[in-house]
């Protein structure tokens, strides 16, 4: 194991928190210290003697800051291959000493993009200097140790205390790993933000950042491991009680977040299983509403997630209980309510009052490749098409509207059918749209025989024929909301007519695959 003697460090951190994890071992080891800035006047303070970079180097900083560090005492000091015979004689020429440590943090961009600074201001925020450092060191691991992240500063330490001063091969690897994985997430943040401001939605090199939030019990199945990224180091979601959630628990949230995310504030309840509603009603009273939802597939509703876009009231807290969900997510829980649904150890109780479901940009990832495109966030045009001889209710036109937006979030091909504002009937993920139909059609006619006559359907694609709606208007569909562009569109019109049922069009297509 190749270890390196420390005789020399640099530090400039904007977090100075916890310079007094490191301090006192770089005193023991008798570590020279040099520095600038805020933090030379930092380590002074604490009473530890340190070298200012200006009388390092002999050259004052300039333009307000933005060059201090960038100059070549420090960079040779720092890039020199020890070995090498002509970097030591270049060195010896110039008098430009080693520089074994360096201990540099970031500018808080990312901090203070959240904070929705201006532009001109947020520029500034844009640091040279450091990531030049860190990459520095880190490209020369082999005889150089960057700490880039104040949580390694008592690592360091207890690392220098076992080697009495010295650092191992090892331990300099994953300093260096972790200084590219910084620099690289910090340019991606910048990248993006840049791109966002001059709207470019597609740019030639395109970068996906992350901070770990949670790594998780196993991934999709237990023989996968997996782990919980964010763009973002808040999702927005404070868990009250139960178990961490896994893998599948996350990707189902997210999916009902994005049903509640469009509908009103306040108002309504879904269900979800495989990432996949099986169960939505938009009604003003949250116990109505999740009745609604969980008599569309009750079955499939056990297990699942149940989303409720209010505050849960103790009434429902007690509805809730008869039924095993894995998940709950509430606007918020009255306190009476917690005191019941705490009572189930394993169940997850998650607050999702703060959650923003902002990100308008969906990528797919298929192996070292991604997919992106625009997040489905449009709305439902007003002006429906309306096809048939049949005109639509105010009260079916409610519907179909509540109908199609649902069908958004349902896996395709989709056939959604509801009776006012309540979801009866789901056939999902079929490759065919017929036996979509049927599985719709069928789940209705078992758990809510009485509602499916005179309710309407929605599909998220056309037609390619006729079969899908005949399926429909067999069990009592009334009305049928679709994209429309089928060339078979005019025999689907007409097959509609000859029922006197009501069809719109939308022009919108729904897919979710």
């Amino acid at each position: 194991m190749i270890k390196k003697k420390i005789k020399r460090a640099i530090i400039s951190v904007s977090d100075k928190s916890n310079l007094k994890l490191i301090l006192p071992t770089l005193k023991k080891f008798n570590i020279e210290i040099i520095s600038s800035g805020g933090s030379y006047k930092k380590i002074k303070s604490m009473k530890y003697n340190c070298i200012e970079v200006s009388d390092y180097t002999g050259f004052s900083e300039m333009l307000d800051g933005r060059v201090k560090t960038l100059h070549p005492v420090i960079h040779a000091g720092i890039l020199n291959i020890r070995k090498n015979k002509k970097h030591k004689m270049d060195l010896k020429k110039k008098n430009i000493p080693n520089i074994d440590l360096v201990i540099v943090d970031l500018y808080s961009f990312e901090k203070k993009f959240k904070e929705k600074t201006k532009f001109n201001k947020l520029i500034e925020y844009i640091d040279i200097g450091g990531p030049a450092l860190i990459r520095a060191a880190a490209k020369n691991f082999n005889d150089v140790t960057v700490i880039s992240n104040i949580s390694d500063y008592s690592q360091l330490a207890k690392e220098l205390k076992i080697n009495k001063g010295t650092t191992s091969i090892n331990f300099r690897k994953l300093m260096a790993a972790k200084a590219f994985s910084l620099t690289a997430y910090y340019d991606s943040i910048i990248s993006n933000w840049l791109n966002n401001q001059f709207n470019i939605k597609f740019p030639e090199k395109k970068t996906v950042h992350g901070q770990l939030i949670e790594n998780l019990l196993y991934g999709e199945n237990p023989h996968q491991e997996g782990s919980l990224y964010g763009t973002t180091d808040n999702l927005g979601l404070e868990k009250i009680h139960g178990k961490d959630l896994s893998y599948n628990n996350y990707n189902d949230v997210y999916s009902a977040l994005a049903v509640l995310s469009s509908l009103k504030k306040n108002e309504g309840a879904a269900i979800i299983k495989h990432a996949n509603p099986c169960g939505v009603s938009s009604e003003k009273d949250q116990l109505i509403s999740f009745k609604n939802a969980l008599v569309c597939d009750p079955v499939s509703a056990f297990g699942g997630v149940v989303a409720i876009n209010s505050v849960i009231s103790k009434k429902l807290a007690l509805e809730l209980n008869k039924i095993f969900f894995e998940v709950i997510l509430s606007r918020g829980f009255k306190k009476d309510a917690l005191k019941i649904l705490e009572k189930r150890k394993n169940i997850r109780l998650i607050d999702c009052s703060k959650f923003n479901l902002t990100n308008n940009k969906h990528y797919l990832f298929l192996g070292n490749s991604f997919l992106l495109q625009d997040s489905n966030n449009i709305l439902l045009n007003k002006k429906l098409r309306i096809v048939t001889r049949k005109k639509p209710s105010l009260k079916q036109l409610s519907s179909l509207k509540f109908a199609f937006n649902v069908c958004k979030f349902v896996k395709s091909n989709a056939i959604v059918l509801v009776n006012n504002k309540s979801t009866i009937g789901i056939g999902s993920g079929q490759p065919s749209r017929l036996d979509s139909c049927k599985i719709a059609s069928s789940k209705a006619l078992e758990f809510s025989p009485e509602k499916i006559i005179n309710s309407v359907a929605a599909s998220d694609a056309f037609f390619p024929f006729p079969d899908g709606i005949e399926q429909l208007i067999e069990v009592g569909v009334k009305a049928i909301i679709q994209p429309g562009g089928s060339i078979n569109d005019k025999k689907v019109i007409e097959a509609a007519n000859s029922a006197g049922i009501v069809m719109a069009f939308t022009g919108t297509r729904h897919f979710k695959h």
